[in-house]
């Protein structure tokens, strides 16, 4: 029989992966995963050495913790083509936790026939804490119709799909008009001429004491 396979046409935002919960993390898995990985830092494998540089035991890398979270999206999207894989290390992973990894839709989005869905994905201890979270987003078929045309050597079959997303950004309120202005009242004119200005007290002074000229003579015939 052959697997089943994800496609765009049957996924909602909002759906959640199931979740996978992996066995107790253990000094054998972690020297296997050193073995696979090339990656011998002593302080996920010999005790010894990690107590001596202030740990209390060897601990899990992040990366194993991070292939847990890939084999629950590959579980999930079977078909899709990984296009984006990011994760943030949380918490340490020590020997004996029970790390249970999950995931929801955020996205669901098409252009020109292509389809992606966006996922978020965590992983959590047996005590509830989240020790890594990460985004991934994938590409997957239509329906099996688009798969079959596309396999064929046929165009893709093209639905036009509008953005759906799990965490919209609430709409900008719209500005509040402002109050009408109320009209000016106009001056009324009396037609009278302004009186003028009156003088300081200090230049009434300086005229009041200024010296008078002395009368001019007549001139002699």
């Amino acid at each position: 029989m052959p697997a089943r396979k994800l496609y765009f046409e049957s996924i909602r935002v909002g759906d959640e992966l199931p979740a996978l919960a992996k066995a107790p993390v253990d000094r054998v898995q972690l020297a296997r995963y050193a073995g696979a990985s090339g990656d011998f830092n002593p302080v996920h494998v010999d005790e010894t050495y990690a107590r001596s540089v202030g740990m209390p035991s060897v601990y899990a890398p992040g990366m194993l913790v991070m292939g847990f979270l890939g084999q629950l999206l590959s579980d999930w999207g079977r078909g899709a083509q990984l296009r984006r894989y990011t994760v943030k290390f949380v918490k340490i992973v020590w020997p004996q936790d029970t790390v249970v990894c999950k995931g929801r839709v955020t996205d669901r989005f098409g252009e020109n026939g292509r389809y992606f869905v966006e996922v978020e994905l965590w992983a959590e201890n047996q005590r509830g804490e989240l020790v890594i979270k990460g985004q991934a987003q994938v590409q997957l078929f239509f329906s099996l119709e688009d798969e079959n045309r596309q396999r064929s050597g046929q165009a893709p079959l093209v639905v036009q799909v509008q953005r759906e997303s799990l965490y919209q950004a609430p709409p900008t309120p719209a500005a509040a008009p402002e109050p009408p202005k109320a009209p000016e009242k106009p001056v009324a004119s009396s037609g009278a001429k302004k009186a003028p200005a009156r003088k300081s007290a200090k230049e009434a002074i300086v005229k009041k004491a200024q010296p008078r000229r002395a009368p001019k003579k007549a001139k002699r015939r």
